[in-house]
């Protein structure tokens, strides 16, 4: 707003003006980890991982040779995967990487082979985090002095030790004095200080060490003179010009000082926050250590090396995975989406530490490469693989965290679990906050109850309370309401006892129902008879609505879209696009070629070839979202494959998708609807009844093909379906995320179904089965109609005990 800011790498005035501040942020920088130019150098880099891997390109490793055996690179196994990572550059150039774990690190004498030669100056390096990442662990500063002075050895070889601190997760809560503890070399990450600017960090490399560090390659302002025409290069003398290929992000280095000043004004120091944020984590650990089920069992169990009595010790940082009340863990998944139905957002998997998750779950490295074996990578939703976790959830406190933040975690933990076992409601929160509904959910928002677990092995536990004595005085510091009564089942409406879906009704398998949704995430289009295409029922999810970035947009950023509702005019090859308090809109079913130009989106992490409906349909959306949007729809002649390969398929072609998620049809079954009906529709205390009507209810799983059964959810017992002439595929179960809490009607949001559907699925949150074409011929026209029989083939392996106990007693059907 009141300065240009020019490339420092020039002499003009406003490049000089560039060149000073970020010099002025050098010092600023090195002042608040107590420290100046005189010992420390500050290279910016394009994060913490960036500075690790500069050190190890850039540190004089010694390859082993007749004289010596060579350079040594230790790492605490907990540590980040970007300090483990530095081992490929180590191997590449034949020096040794030896991995310590915490327990084995051990103070040893000066004395036998690292002592028997004073002189030797063979460098090794020592790396470890002074906090970890995966369970807020805090490892001695004291290590780098012990290290660096041969009174502590990683190993014991002759020669001199330097010492790596990753101090990317400390730092962000905690001070660090660099003036006492004078490590070689301390990679930071800034955007885990202040929240921005992402993309940057910095190494800090003691001025001591500087000189030994060598470089290859030099990119521009490294340089203070070479020749393009031969081997002639002679860098620049400072430190962080030689290291600093090219232009740095200046303006984001610039930001930086306005971080500091916002850090110091709202707080008053990192001593403040360290004091702060330990004792929010503290409050919560004490909180979650005490919850407890009405058995005895605790509610989640932690993953830490303290009992959290000193921030010297433990960071703000809580690792935990949540228990049922028989013990079994409840996938990092389910709670992840769980937490986000109360506005909570928290980090799950094994958070680039696989070290540190490998010792505190339990998990073998052989275990690692059978998870990999059966499709689990790092990042993904596999939470538990034959009962076993493959991660956790992690909370971390900063200095915005405050005690209501903690007490809403709290109030979600408790919510989530104690109310299972007493058929107590969720405790009801206030809008706005934390741990609540918005506003408008809250108006859609009804008190869930639940039966008592029949699996629980107390069968004589108090059914007045979910919470165990010592636990009141913790419902009671967290601000939970006293529950609400509880309330009884509402039966069905005449009309779906007329329909024969109750319990028991043994009609035939039938089409009762078929939708497609042109628009990805936007209103169904019901149709009563409707082609099909190569990809599915015609048309369906062949447009999306993405923002001013051009990523698509779901209803879990935006609601509303639900309340968009297309139309399909087959003969007049038209969709029209309707809206409440909107002129409807019409729309070309296909692009027109000459004048179309193709661009490139991704959907589910696939590629597709899409074009722009035009700026018309554009603007009309903008206007209704109130923020610039746009509609695309797939390219008519590009191909996106589906990852599963089908049965009965020709060898070399593949099953084709739209925008789709996963499979090309997605269908329900009306007494798996029925019983989750039963579970959910209750009266309150004003008697108030019909919570979840049927149609309401098979609307928020957006399926295309809705059938008659006769049990709940039998659909997962089957391999295949046919109707009439056409035979598809069942890939498997399709998992739910929070858009069934949507009601597709009015956009409201409604917590209660996917916690319901949580509970009565052992936490699967399965509902309804993919599709897939399998041998499919276009040499006539195929169409799917309601009314059509739907003949299943069982599983081979299906037995009865697999079914939901209400169905036991029913003959399946193939």
């Amino acid at each position: 707003m009141e300065n240009v800011y020019g490339n420092p790498h020039s002499q003009n005035i406003s490049s000089k003006l560039t060149h000073d501040t970020v010099e002025h942020v050098r010092y600023r920088i090195l002042e608040h980890f107590h420290t100046s130019t005189e010992d420390y150098s500050v290279i910016f880099t394009a994060g913490s991982t960036a500075a690790l891997k500069l050190v190890a390109e850039a540190f004089p490793w010694v390859s082993p040779g007749p004289e010596s055996n060579g350079s040594r690179f230790c790492y605490l196994t907990d540590s980040h995967t970007s300090v483990v990572g530095m081992r490929k550059v180590t191997t590449a150039m034949n020096v040794t990487s030896i991995p310590v774990r915490p327990e084995d690190v051990c103070v040893v004498e000066t004395r036998g082979t690292a002592a028997s030669d004073p002189d030797c100056q063979l460098p090794h390096l020592f790396c470890y985090p002074a906090q970890s990442n995966f369970s807020g662990t805090r490892y001695p500063l004291s290590w780098i002095g012990e290290v660096k002075a041969g009174r502590m050895c990683p190993v014991s070889v002759p020669g001199k030790w330097f010492v790596l601190l990753d101090a990317a997760s400390y730092v962000s809560t905690s001070p660090l004095d660099l003036s006492v503890h004078q490590a070689d070399f301390v990679p930071l990450s800034f955007y885990k200080i202040f929240g921005f600017p992402t993309g940057l960090g910095a190494l800090l490399v003691n001025n001591r060490v500087a000189p030994l560090l060598r470089k290859t390659y030099f990119g521009g302002g490294t340089a203070a003179a070479y020749l393009a025409g031969e081997d002639f290069y002679i860098p620049r003398q400072s430190v962080a010009e030689r290291f600093e290929d090219g232009t740095i992000s200046f303006l984001d280095v610039i930001a930086l000082k306005h971080g500091f000043d916002a850090l110091e004004r709202l707080t008053g120091g990192m001593e403040n926050i360290k004091q702060h944020t330990f004792t929010l984590a503290q409050y919560t650990y004490t909180a979650l250590c005490a919850l407890r089920y009405p058995n005895g069992a605790p509610v989640v169990r932690i993953y830490s090396d303290s009992e959290f009595s000193s921030p010297e010790v433990q960071g703000p940082v809580i690792n935990f995975n949540v228990l049922d009340h028989s013990g079994n863990i409840i996938g990092y998944s389910q709670v992840d989406k769980m937490a986000s139905l109360y506005n909570i957002h928290v980090r799950t998997g094994c958070f680039c530490n696989t070290g540190a998750c490998q010792r505190h779950l339990g998990i073998s490295d052989e275990m690692v490469r059978k998870h990999l074996e059966a499709g689990h990578v790092c990042g993904d939703n596999v939470d538990l693989i034959d009962g076993h976790p493959t991660g956790s959830v992690r909370i971390s406190f900063g200095y915005m965290s405050t005690l209501e933040d903690a007490q809403a975690f709290l109030r979600f933990i408790i919510a989530l679990q104690l109310h299972q076992c007493d058929g107590q409601p969720l405790p009801q929160t206030t809008p706005g906050e934390v741990g609540a509904p918005s506003e408008s959910e809250a108006q859609d928002a009804v008190p869930a109850t639940v039966d008592r677990c029949s699996s629980s092995p107390r069968e004589d536990a108090p059914t007045d309370s979910g919470v165990s004595n010592d636990l009141s005085t913790i419902v009671a510091a967290v601000g939970l309401r006293p529950p609400l009564p509880m309330a009884t089942r509402t039966q069905q409406t005449p009309s779906e006892k007329a329909a024969g879906v109750l319990d028991g009704g043994l009609g035939p398998h039938v089409i009762t129902n078929l939708y497609l949704y042109p628009i990805k995430s936007c209103a169904a289009f019901e149709v009563t008879k409707w082609p099909i295409g190569s990809q599915g029922l015609l048309y369906d999810r062949s447009w999306m609505v993405v923002n001013h970035n051009g990523v698509c947009l779901s209803q879990k950023q935006e609601p509303r879209l639900c309340l968009i509702q297309p139309f399909i005019d087959l003969q007049q090859k038209i969709m029209v696009i309707k809206a409440k308090g909107m002129e409807p809109i019409a729309v070309p079913l296909e692009e027109n070629g000459e004048r179309t130009q193709i661009c490139q989106s991704k959907v589910c992490a696939d590629r597709v070839n899409t074009y722009n409906c035009g700026e018309k349909i554009s603007s009309w959306l903008s206007r209704f979202f109130g923020h610039p949007c746009q509609l695309l729809k797939q390219s008519s002649n590009f191909q996106r494959s589906a990852k599963k390969r089908v049965k009965d398929q020709s060898a070399g072609s593949t099953a084709t998708l739209s925008l789709v998620n996963e499979a090309q049809y997605l269908l329900i079954n009306r007494p798996s609807v029925l019983e989750l009906q039963q579970q959910l529709n209750a009266s309150d205390e004003n008697g108030k009844e019909e919570l979840f009507p049927m149609k309401e209810l098979i609307s928020r799983f957006r399926a295309n093909i809705i059938t008659s059964g006769t049990s709940p959810f039998e659909e997962e017992t089957w391999d295949e379906i046919s109707v009439g002439s056409l035979r598809f595929q069942v890939l498997g179960p399709c998992h739910r995320c929070q858009m069934i809490c949507i009601n597709q009607q009015t956009g409201q949001r409604n917590q209660n179904v996917f916690q319901k559907l949580s509970e009565s699925r052992a936490r699967k949150v399965n509902f309804g089965v993919y599709l897939m074409h399998t041998s499919l011929d276009f040499s006539s026209p195929a169409f799917l109609s309601v009314g059509s029989q739907v003949l299943p083939v069982l599983k081979e392996n299906t037995e009865h005990h697999e079914l939901p106990a209400s169905t036991k007693h029913q003959d399946v059907i193939s």
